[in-house]
């Protein structure tokens, strides 16, 4: 869905026609319940925070402004429900702060892997983020945010963003070589 498309739908919803907040929840469905299952690392809990996110969003809905994406403001709502869940439940919260991270100048190369496993292998890396970090990579890279966008939904500064997106990147790359150099042993 392009932003005039989230727009339309909004401007329906708002004007009474609540059925049209259906293709909003369609559009969005899949990466608001990747985001809080990544958070709360349990698909019950994840399932329920995603209604709460769309629910919050819905009543909230007259504040959109339109001076962001809607999905940067929705992304933001699931955010932030999730992280106070958290706070609530007393569950450590990792921070990319806490982890050391090698700085590693070499690219991975993915042509190790069998281009019909490349998806699956990036999948099971990206499991192996911390949830930040997780969360930074899939609006990026997954969601075509700006890291304008990704500092609004995230709270951190932009240039914090681009630190730790950066960091994750590079531990990304890291897991994927790791998983290719034990495949290949595995083979071996």
């Amino acid at each position: 869905m392009e932003q005039k498309d989230d727009i339309y739908y909004i401007e329906k919803v708002k004007a009474g026609q609540t059925n049209y907040f259906s293709y909003i929840v369609e559009q969005y469905q899949d990466i608001v319940f990747s985001i809080a299952l990544k958070v709360l690392k349990n698909r019950t809990d994840a399932e329920e925070m995603a209604q709460e996110s769309f629910i919050k969003a819905y009543k909230s809905l007259h504040t959109f402004k339109g001076s962001a994406k809607f999905s940067t403001w929705l992304y933001r709502i699931t955010y932030n429900n999730c992280i106070s869940e958290v706070r609530k439940r007393k569950i450590h919260f990792a921070s990319t702060d806490d982890i050391e991270i090698r700085d590693e100048t070499t690219e991975l190369n993915l042509d190790g892997i069998p281009e019909e496993n490349r998806a699956q292998a990036v999948k099971k890396a990206l499991a192996k983020l911390p949830e930040e970090e997780y969360t930074l990579v899939l609006l990026y890279y997954f969601e075509e945010q700006s890291i304008e966008e990704i500092s609004r939904v995230t709270r951190l500064s932009e240039s914090n963003t681009k630190v730790k997106l950066f960091r994750a990147r590079k531990k990304l790359y890291s897991i994927l070589s790791e998983m290719m150099k034990d495949e290949l042993y595995t083979i071996l």
